[in-house]
């Protein structure tokens, strides 16, 4: 899992180019992604080859990635310094937050939760703008970008999931400005619930939406013995599941399908709402039809990112891997009477 594209410096390309036989530049986010990845797997199946990847994944997150000047982690790693660092997203910090957080508890090597506080201390200065959490800044100015109509520049309640970074800061330290900054992401979450959906006219970009709609849901778990955010996520699972399948015969993504049965699983789990095991069996079993068997190493057990039609979209995504991978697990352990995920696990 990431072998094809975790480099020796222990960063984590965004995508393999297939094309020209190398990977794309390391990404700090999906190297995020990929810590939490390998190491809830090498807990689950004691793998040390899991577990060494994801603390060598966090190590150059915290001793590469991390700008100490800016005090931020930029968009895409460099190893040029000649070259500038444009962007920072909020998006991005916080997934890698969570992973080092991940690797702390795997290791509890004090760099990791130290530079995760760090991080969360700026994610707050930079990004937190009373109830509005600007998306994106530019470096080193760290000034915020004019917003834009697409989701991801835009505020919105996706930023949810990434907020779970402030959440997750506060049990480890007990900093009331972790906790208040959560609960400012999640009171600007819950308002711009029912405008998210479906956002656009266009099928093919409510899918995508779906995606980070789904994220709002997964941040949401912290809070979900909570009234209103439990009526949230029942009624985001219903809405998540009637948009996927109008739309899945269009186009189809793998990791909205394993982010709702991640969700369904999680909220059965917290006494949010009863498990349909119909649905979620359904779920599971679309999920499953975008693993790819292949000679080649670098795909083999990869999932692929969506489907139009019948026909494959030829990406076979790391971020879309990690959340199908958790999202099938998690449903054997269902199955198996053995459920006992922490929020903190999830993906």
């Amino acid at each position: 899992m990431f072998s094809g594209i975790q480099e020796p410096t222990g960063g984590v390309a965004r995508y393999y180019r297939s094309d020209l036989g190398k990977n794309a530049r390391v990404s700090n986010e999906i190297t995020g992604y990929a810590v939490s990845t390998l190491l809830y797997f090498a807990e689950k199946t004691g793998s040390a080859q899991y577990r060494d990847a994801g603390l060598r994944a966090a190590h150059f997150l915290t001793h590469l990635a991390w700008d100490r000047a800016l005090r931020t982690f930029p968009f895409e790693y460099s190893d040029n310094c000649d070259q500038p660092k444009a962007l920072a997203y909020f998006f991005d910090c916080g997934i890698i937050v969570r992973g080092l957080l991940a690797a702390w508890r795997a290791s509890r090597q004090e760099i990791f939760l130290e530079t995760a506080i760090a991080a969360g201390h700026s994610m707050i200065g930079d990004f937190l703008a009373h109830t509005t959490i600007h998306p994106i800044l530019g470096l080193p100015g760290k000034c915020a970008l004019p917003y834009e109509p697409k989701w991801s520049a835009s505020p919105g309640c996706y930023q949810l999931k990434s907020a779970m970074a402030w959440h997750d800061l506060f049990e480890e330290t007990g900093e009331d400005c972790f906790r208040d900054a959560y609960e400012a992401a999640l009171h600007a979450a819950l308002a711009n619930d029912c405008d998210f959906l479906p956002g656009v006219d266009d099928q093919e970009k409510v899918m995508d939406r779906l995606h980070a709609y789904s994220y709002y849901l997964e941040g949401m778990l912290p809070c979900a013995d909570r009234p209103a955010c439990r009526a949230a996520i029942r009624n985001g699972i219903e809405r998540t599941a009637r948009y996927l399948n109008q739309i899945a015969p269009v186009f189809a993504r793998s990791d909205v399908y394993a982010q709702l049965l991640r969700v369904r699983l999680y909220a059965a789990h917290l006494g949010v709402v009863a498990l349909d095991e119909a649905a979620a069996g359904n779920e599971a079993r679309c999920t499953a039809t975008f693993q790819l068997e292949s000679s080649e190493k670098r795909f083999d057990g990869g999932y692929l990112f969506g489907r139009k039609g019948a026909d494959a979209l030829p990406f076979v995504n790391p971020v879309s891997t990690g959340f199908c991978a958790q999202a099938l697990a998690l449903w054997d352990d269902y199955q198996a009477g053995a459920f006992s995920a922490s929020v903190h696990d999830l993906v």
